[in-house]
């Protein structure tokens, strides 16, 4: 049992599916496959219910997985100690993030810079993709976790990840009943939709329009779980990220896929002048050596990955000399 076993086990258990999780951990699938079950044989036990949908963690596999986070919890921390003890960094981290992005957990991220880096301040807004992707740049932001691919000129995005859109209904709407409805049949419906401002409200509008959905938003939110209040109450249906529907608040609500998918991309954007953002970045991919994994990998995911070597990329760019 070691630490990389451990990291595949936390990856596979959260993304419920070994190619998702192999490029999370910037494995081959086979590689990562082998290790479970190396891992499996290890334990005599399986860890892993493997069906042709999705992985699903065991008994077993779910009472390993708080101890497995523990250990990589720790691993983390003696990496920050030692660049802690070797490195004095001082300044202010000014960074925004749209809520509730999926592919990369802020809160945790900053707990991490800041045991990495306790001389810097943090400032750390939340608000609409679009606002935040005009605050980089403009300067008021280092960095920013958005999700949109609109008007970003002048910025530097690098993918890390996307998710399905799907329909959100609540139980007894007509369009509930099916596995899949065609985007033909969202018309005339009441819908909940974010702010303007919100990536996935433009991603909705432009997704729509090109469909010929008339649709009629009738309740504009700032908040993802007044949204999945408001279609829980029957308001409206709406159009969220995959990873929207399978929150705990929205269990009580339908989910339906919509063919010719469409895919909510979320990236991190910095500016011409990052200041300490490749600091932050780089501990997306702590395990890995930066130039490495520029020099040796390419940056291309498909559809669902994590886009780790891109992360890298963007850290090596913003770190060239005349960049901050």
């Amino acid at each position: 049992m070691d630490l990389r076993q451990m990291e595949y086990v936390v990856a596979l258990a959260e993304e419920e599916q070994f190619t998702r999780a192999a490029a999370l951990c910037g494995v081959s699938q086979s590689g990562l496959s082998a290790a479970i079950r190396a891992l499996e044989d290890e334990l005599g036990t399986r860890l892993f219910a493997r069906t042709t949908r999705r992985v699903a963690p065991t008994e077993a596999g779910l009472a390993l997985l708080p101890y497995a986070r523990a250990v990589l919890d720790q691993a983390a921390a003696g990496r920050d100690a030692v660049v802690r003890a070797t490195h004095e960094l001082s300044g202010t981290l000014r960074l925004g993030a749209e809520q509730c992005l999926g592919v990369v957990d802020v809160p945790p991220l900053l707990e991490r810079f800041r045991r990495r880096y306790p001389q810097v301040d943090i400032a750390f807004t939340q608000a609409g993709s679009h606002e935040l992707v005009a605050a980089v740049r403009s300067g008021d932001l280092d960095v920013a976790f958005v999700a949109t691919q609109e008007h970003l000129t002048g910025v530097r995005p690098v993918e890390l990840g996307r998710r399905e859109v799907v329909l959100l209904c609540p139980p007894g709407h007509p369009l509930s009943a099916a596995s899949k409805v065609d985007w033909e049949a969202l018309s005339g419906h009441d819908f909940i939709d974010f702010q303007p401002s919100w990536g996935v409200r433009s991603l909705n509008d432009a997704v729509c329009a090109a469909r010929g959905v008339a649709r009629h938003v009738r309740c504009t939110v700032n908040d993802i779980h007044t949204l999945l209040d408001l279609v829980d109450r029957g308001l409206g249906i709406a159009l969220v990220p995959q990873h929207v529907a399978a929150k705990p608040q929205a269990a009580g609500l339908v989910p339906v896929r919509l063919p010719q998918q469409a895919w909510w991309v979320v990236s991190a954007v910095v500016g011409p002048a990052p200041g300490l953002a490749p600091r932050l970045l780089e501990l997306l991919d702590a395990d890995e050596d930066v130039a490495a994994a520029v020099a040796q990998r390419g940056t291309a995911r498909g559809p669902g990955e994590r886009a780790t070597t891109a992360t890298a990329a963007a850290v090596a760019v913003a770190a060239a000399p005349g960049q901050g």
